[in-house]
Parts: C-alpha cells; sequence; structure tokens
C-alpha cells in the first residue's frame, strides 16, 4: 500500500538531521523555563532530580523504539494517527487524535501561564490579581489575532523563538558549569520509588514533541532509515540538555529553586548577576510566546478537521474568506486554552497534559505490535531494516507506562475518563445518523 489519497504531491525532502532538528525544536519547548523548579521535580527529589530526567529518557526510548517501528512501516502523514489506522481502524485512530488534541490544548495553556509569570517577572510591582488574568487574555488574544491574519509571521516567529531559547540555555549551561555549589549537587539520600515514578511522570511535558514532529511522515525521505535516526539522535540532545540545565540551575540556587515561578532567571541571575536573569527573563517571553504562536497556528487544525468530517458543528471547518484561516477554529480554541490557563495553575495542567499523551504513547506501542506482528507496511516504506530492540520496544513500553500510572490519582483518572467519555460521545453521535441513513 503507498500513501494515502492526496499525498500524491508531498515531496519526500526530510533527511534524518533535518527532521532530528524539527523534534529538538519541538520538544524543547516552554516547560524546561519552568520544570527545574516544581515541586513535583524539584521538590520531591531535591538534588537527586537527574535521575528523574534518566528514568523519564528510559522510558521516551521504548516509546521512540515503538514510534521508529512504526513510522518505518507506515509513510503515510499523521503519525500515531496514521499508525493506528493501519493497525486498528479508525475508531482507534480518532481516540489517539482526540488524545493529541486534548495533551497540546493543555499544554498550550500550561505554557501560557509561564509566559504570564515571566512577564510579570519583568515588571515589578504589578499586582498577581488581575495582573495575572490580564497578561493571559492578552497573550491569548494576540496569538489568535496574529494566526487568523495568517501563518507566514507565524512560522517567521517559530525561527526567532529557536534562536530565543537555544542560545540562552547553552550560555547558561556552559557559565553554570564552572559555579556548581558542591553541597547543592550532593544527594543527601537515595529518592523513593512513589517520589521518583511522580515526577517522571510530571517530566514526561518537557520530553513530549516526537509524537508531533513525526506528523509529516509523507514528506519523510527513505522512513525506514530516516524516522528511527531522527528520533534516537534526537532524545539524545534533549536529555543532555535537560539533565545540565537541571544541575546547573539547582547547583547555582539549591533548595530556594523550588516553588520558583521562574527557575532559570532566577538560577542565571545567581551565575551571572542581574544582567543574566534579565536576559533568562526576556528569553522566557519570547520562546514561550513563539511556542504559543506556533500552537495557536497548528491545534486548531485538528478542530477544523474534526467539524470538517462532522464531529463537530460544520461551522469550525470554516475558512476566512480573505485570509484563507480557518478563524472560527482557532478562536474556539484559543477559548479553550483561555479558560483552562485562568482556572488552573502551571503543574495540575502538567499533569492532565501528560496523562493524555501517555495514553497516546500507550497507543502507539500496541499498534507498533500490531503492524509487526501483522507485517503491515506501505509500499513507500521500500527498505523496512530492523530496528534494534523492535520486538522487545512494545512490551516495554507498555510496561513501564503503566507503572508510571500508577502515581495517578483518582481525582486525575476521573478527569481522564470525562476526557475520554466526551471523545467516544463525539464518535458515536457522529455515526449514528450514517447508519440511520445507510439502514434499509
Amino acid at each position: 500500500m503507498t500513501g494515502r489519497p492526496g499525498e500524491a504531491g508531498f515531496v519526500r525532502a526530510l533527511g534524518t538531521l533535518g527532521l532530528a532538528a524539527s523534534i529538538v525544536n519541538i520538544t524543547i519547548g516552554g516547560g524546561i523555563f519552568r520544570v527545574p523548579g516544581a515541586m513535583e521535580v524539584t521538590g520531591r527529589l531535591g538534588a537527586a532530580a537527574p535521575l528523574a530526567y534518566a528514568v523519564c529518557a528510559l522510558v521516551m526510548t521504548f516509546v521512540v523504539i515503538c514510534f521508529a517501528e512504526a513510522g518505518s512501516r507506515v509513510a503515510a502523514t499523521g503519525g500515531p494517527y496514521a499508525y493506528m489506522e493501519r493497525a486498528f481502524g479508525g475508531f482507534a485512530a480518532f481516540l489517539v487524535g482526540w488524545f493529541l488534541w486534548v495533551s497540546a490544548t493543555i499544554a498550550i495553556a500550561a505554557v501560557a501561564t509561564i509566559f504570564t509569570d515571566a512577564a510579570l517577572r519583568m515588571v515589578p510591582g504589578v499586582p498577581r490579581v488581575p495582573g495575572r488574568a490580564l497578561v493571559l487574555i492578552g497573550v491569548i488574544a494576540v496569538v489568535t489575532i496574529i494566526n487568523v491574519l495568517g501563518v507566514k509571521f507565524g512560522a517567521r516567529l517559530n525561527v526567532a523563538s529557536t534562536i530565543a531559547k537555544l542560545l540562552p540555555l547553552g550560555l547558561l549551561i556552559v557559565l553554570g558549569l564552572f559555579r556548581l555549589n558542591p553541597e547543592y549537587v550532593t544527594w543527601g539520600e537515595a529518592p523513593t520509588v512513589t517520589d521518583l515514578t511522580r515526577a517522571s511522570v510530571f517530566l514526561i511535558f518537557v520530553f513530549a514533541g516526537i509524537e508531533s514532529a513525526v506528523v509529516p511522515g509523507g514528506e519523510v525521505r527513505d522512513p525506514a532509515r530516516t524516522v528511527p535516526r531522527a528520533v534516537f539522535i534526537a532524545l539524545l540532545i534533549v536529555t543532555v540538555v535537560y539533565v545540565l540545565v537541571q544541575i546547573v540551575s539547582y547547583g547555582a540556587v539549591g533548595p530556594a529553586l523550588v516553588g520558583s515561578g521562574a527557575p532559570l532567571s532566577d538560577a542565571a541571575t545567581a551565575i551571572m548577576g542581574p544582567a543574566g536573569g534579565a536576559m533568562l527573563g526576556i528569553a522566557v517571553v519570547l520562546s514561550t510566546f513563539g511556542y504559543l504562536c506556533g500552537m495557536i497556528l497548528a491545534v486548531p487544525r485538528a478542530l477544523f478537521a474534526f467539524a470538517r468530517d462532522g464531529l463537530l458543528p460544520r461551522a469550525l471547518s470554516a475558512v476566512h474568506p480573505r485570509f484563507r484561516t480557518p478563524w472560527l477554529a482557532i478562536i474556539a480554541q484559543a477559548a479553550i486554552c483561555l479558560i483552562l490557563a485562568l482556572s488552573s495553575g502551571f503543574e495540575p495542567l502538567v499533569i492532565l497534559a501528560n496523562l493524555a499523551v501517555l495514553f497516546v504513547y500507550l497507543g502507539c506501542a500496541a499498534a507498533a505490535w500490531q503492524l509487526r506482528r501483522k507485517e503491515i507496511r506501505d509500499d513507500d516504506a521500500t527498505t523496512l531494516r530492523s530496528i534494534p530492540g523492535s520486538v522487545m520496544g512494545p512490551p516495554l513500553a507498555a510496561l513501564v507506562i503503566l507503572a508510571l500510572l500508577t502515581s495517578i490519582t483518582p481525582r486525575e483518572w476521573a478527569v481522564s475518563a470525562a476526557v475520554a467519555g466526551v471523545g467516544i460521545v463525539l464518535w458515536i453521535f457522529t455515526k449514528l445518523p450514517r447508519r440511520t441513513s445507510t439502514s434499509p
């Protein structure tokens, strides 16, 4: 089987380095600017927090094997959605697509709170109430207008935000390694399994990105070779950057880092003085703004597709006659994200986003296993190769994901069940009219 209808015009020009760079760019988003100060990570583990990054990287290694296996067999655009469709059919694919949209929506709201905290920090004296709400409304409104008016500015902003986040992070790491306080980087005692598991679940947020970066499968050159190499290279780079950022931040500030709304700015201030803190503060604002702009560009297209396919009101599939953008879907997406950001803090949002993305990873593991079991592969994947660990990848990925899910609270399970229920109801109500119309 070749690629899906409508993909004949795609050019397979994306190679290993290009795809790896795309994954790194998507993965190192706004979360790393906030996570080193999170109670769920540094608050639980202290100097041992890098261990949670290592555990999370191990988990992601198994997940990456599944993505590599499935991506080398399915050459169609769509990433996990395409994998599930080929392995299990339309309903399973829809559920994965639904959870992808949910995780992305919550991630936008979470990063919006990072932007807000960073922006308020740059203007001392502004009261948090109503300052936080006004900043959130303002930034969501601005990125919405930008994306309703067109995609060119948003695309250019993504490039600028990539530079804005990587250069300061690199400088922080290089200078910070020479300013570590030995007392802050020494473990007191080994962390408990419970704390390590919960912290690792939280860190999925900053590792997530592979599931979005492999979506353009119809434009990847030699997917069987490119996808596995790119995802492993990207995972290695991301893990090294995250571990070094965590070590440097806690090594410079110590326990005072816990609970900080701008931990990297605090670390930069300790390492480079007020100018360093200001530089990181500006980098946070620029990087998170670019992330928000890019995500509000991409994620509403899922709402547009759901509406086009009859899963949501048809009005959401409207295209602006002048700007040629799905403007109602963009506005609806922005409104949902704003409500989430106003009603919740960063850490609760992260846990809910991670639950959704863990379900996506679990689905991808099942798809990789099914594709191998049934020897399914697209004709475009002409050079299917054996991927190291691909036989054990799916069961190991499923095992570690289930282990991580043991740290989820009953309330978080209830919210996730409600989200899944909404998706299932949408699917059922969409299918009922079609069944009725085809019945004798």
